[in-house]
């Protein structure tokens, strides 16, 4: 039995004038016309996504949500009722969020960072807000130096809390931190350390990026392309504005200057006095 809010990989059954019916277990789930790729014939295998329509029929499409059930995201409200708000989920039927799994009620354009689920009494996607108690850290997934998706939450007095694999919470400290993030960002991290703690739920430091010598390789590169595209001078050195370094660059000082230091150090580069030159292969 085929649930909503997955993806699932199914043969073509039959093809009919308005779409194709794919292999679901009993008479076939359409896949309207709209939607079938081009060239598709029967029993080629076709990867989509199932969900309800707006006649609360089970339905599949090849469009790519913007989130499916157990994800966490930021999505944008296009609509409100009394009993509850839509979100665009980038599928032709929006998302429902009932009223009571709002936190402050949700307004037209607004975006809000809320986790997908599977009503379980009729089996249709909806969306709530009031999830962070879903999040444990007492029994954890990752370890010290795992890279991870991250999830900004909400910033605290000491840096952001994110959200680690869907699954974790952790924080990111502001000395971690080096270009403007906001609720519901998502990018790559590490975890950096992991605290026991007396309740048995486990404090976890997150830094951004790729841990060691792997995030060393990575910024060696965006400076040498950078290098490559600008004359093969940069008028950047340990002087500048650390700020100056991170608008440009993208990472903070410090990464700068050892990335710097072991480009020269492989002859890939001059220092001079006014920046860093490209040395000529």
């Amino acid at each position: 039995m085929l649930e909503a809010g997955k993806f699932y990989e199914l043969p073509v059954i039959r093809m009919v004038d308005f779409g194709v019916y794919l292999e679901d277990g009993e008479e076939g789930i359409l896949l309207p016309k709209r939607f079938v790729p081009q060239g598709i014939s029967t029993g080629n295998i076709v990867r989509v996504f199932i969900y309800h329509d707006g006649e609360d029929r089970l339905i599949a499409t090849t469009q790519q949500p913007n989130a499916q059930v157990g994800d966490i995201a930021r999505l944008t409200c296009v609509n409100t009722t009394p009993q509850g708000a839509f979100l665009d989920n980038g599928l032709m039927k929006d998302l429902f969020v009932p009223a009571a799994a709002q936190v402050n009620g949700m307004r037209l354009k607004g975006e809000y960072l809320v986790k997908v689920y599977r009503d379980e009494e009729t089996g249709r996607m909806a969306a709530s807000e009031k999830f962070e108690n879903e999040l444990n850290n007492a029994d954890l997934t990752v370890k010290i130096l795992d890279e991870v998706d991250l999830t900004v939450m909400r910033r605290t007095d000491i840096g952001y809390l994110v959200i680690i694999n869907d699954q974790h919470t952790g924080v990111l400290h502001f000395n971690e931190i080096y270009r403007t993030i906001g609720t519901g960002d998502k990018f790559r991290g590490y975890i950096k350390n992991i605290t026991p703690g007396e309740d048995g739920e486990n404090k976890i430091d997150v830094a951004a990026g790729k841990p060691g010598y792997e995030r060393v390789k990575d910024e060696s590169g965006r400076i040498l392309q950078l290098l490559e595209e600008n004359g093969n001078f940069l008028p950047y050195h340990d002087k500048s504005d650390p700020e100056e370094i991170y608008q440009f660059f993208g990472m903070s000082k410090k990464t700068f200057k050892m990335v710097t230091g072991n480009l020269y150090r492989e002859r890939k580069i001059t220092f001079e006095k006014d920046g860093i030159r490209l040395v000529n292969s």
